[in-house]
């Protein structure tokens, strides 16, 4: 049998902030909060703690949060870059860590003060390194500068080539925004929308409107990741089993401007990690009960729906119809709200959501909960897991 990383790690605490537009405290301050607040969830103290992993693009240097919190020795440290793609490659880390012996105990955690602070939207201009700005030079010129500008692009030829439309975009806003009405954490807390609230919204980039796009948020999260034989011992909130995690970049890729492929209405990046997580997990669509579908824009969710094989090339719009995605429907996605109505913390919020999905403990919990696929961002190096239940 191949070594895999089946059921060789499990997520035993969850912690974060609150999520907003003005945190008014640093972003190491944040991430030092989620990271106490999830140590002590998971039953744990921080001199358990022998790990940490986050993005490269994190501005709080592990040791400081260790130092912080209380962390003494660390033997494993990482970070993983691609933005958004990295939300579960992080999650792949400790995994990796764990199951090797590197560590024991690993905190995953990102922090930003995404609003009050430096914001994707605006764009590419700012902190540029020598590679970076040989890259964008291609695109800058034609006003590909944001990302939202990067994911119309897509979006518009995969409108052409599908027949979708704006309103069936609307269609995943809206169910998103359904149960970011239940959940307190969300900043669209009982904010519901309709159909008229978002095709009359302000254009961003054609196709995209004012609420086909994520929040910028000033918050942290963390989460634990250890072994299953510690989980089962400890007194936490409930664990969660990693199924199985992957990582994958596509053929020709490119950091959110793959435009030179053959075709760009797909992901095979997400296809990559798709086939991964099927294969290790030993599961298919049908054994999916819930989903936390990483939603910078709402089109991504289409795409990625379909890298996963839930419907057919294609046909994501057919398949969301109906409250599909809401809780009674075939798949309950993004019950947090998401980052298009909960908050945008690149997707590590979503880690949380999933883990609270698994124990039974979401605001928009389903009847259905044995095993949950969790995604990062797309357009560039991805990853995905599926999360299940501790046997």
């Amino acid at each position: 049998m191949p070594i895999t990383l089946k059921d060789e790690a499990a997520i035993v605490g969850i912690g974060q902030t609150e999520f907003s537009k003005n945190s008014g405290r640093s972003e190491l301050q944040l991430a030092c909060e989620a990271t106490a607040a999830a140590i002590k969830d998971a039953g744990l103290t921080p001199a358990d703690v022998d790990g940490m992993t986050t993005f490269t693009m994190d501005t709080s240097d592990e040791i400081e949060i260790a130092r912080a919190v209380g962390i003494k020795d660390l033997t494993f440290f990482s970070r993983t870059p691609h933005g958004g793609g990295a939300a579960i490659g992080v999650m792949h880390q400790a995994a990796m860590a764990v199951a090797t012996g590197a560590a024991k105990t690993v905190v995953v955690y990102r922090s930003l003060n995404g609003r009050s602070g430096a914001r994707y939207s605006d764009g590419v201009s700012q902190g540029m390194t020598t590679s970076d700005a040989i890259h964008w030079s291609w695109y800058m010129p034609s006003g590909l500068m944001t990302p939202a500008s990067w994911v119309a692009m897509f979006t518009q030829r995969y409108m052409h080539e599908t027949g979708c439309t704006s309103e069936d975009l609307a269609e995943i806003c809206i169910s998103q925004r359904n149960h970011a009405v239940n959940n307190p954490a969300a900043f669209f807390y009982q904010r519901p929308m309709t159909l008229e609230d978002h095709q009359t919204a302000r254009k961003i980039v054609d196709p995209l409107r004012l609420y086909d796009c994520c929040q910028e948020t000033d918050g942290g999260t963390a989460c634990i990741v250890t072994t299953p034989e510690r989980a089962r011992d400890l007194d936490c909130g409930g664990a969660a089993m990693i199924r199985s995690v992957a990582q994958g970049a596509g053929a020709d890729q490119e950091v959110m401007t793959s435009y030179y492929r053959p075709s760009i209405s797909s992901l095979p990046e997400m296809d990559l990690v798709a086939k991964q997580n099927w294969e290790i997990s030993g599961l298919t669509p049908d054994d999916i009960d819930a989903a936390v579908i990483y939603d910078a824009f709402s089109s991504i969710v289409l795409w990625q729906l379909e890298s996963f094989g839930f419907c057919k090339p294609g046909e994501a719009k057919d398949f969301i119809k109906d409250g599909a995605l809401g809780l009674g429907g075939r798949l309950p996605t993004n019950t947090h709200g998401g980052q298009l109505s909960e908050a945008y913390i690149h997707g590590m919020n979503g880690v949380n959501e999933g883990v609270r999905l698994i124990r039974g403990t979401s605001s928009n919990q389903p009847e259905k909960n044995g095993h949950v696929l969790v995604t990062a961002g797309v357009g560039i190096p991805t990853s995905a897991m599926i999360l299940g239940q501790m046997s």
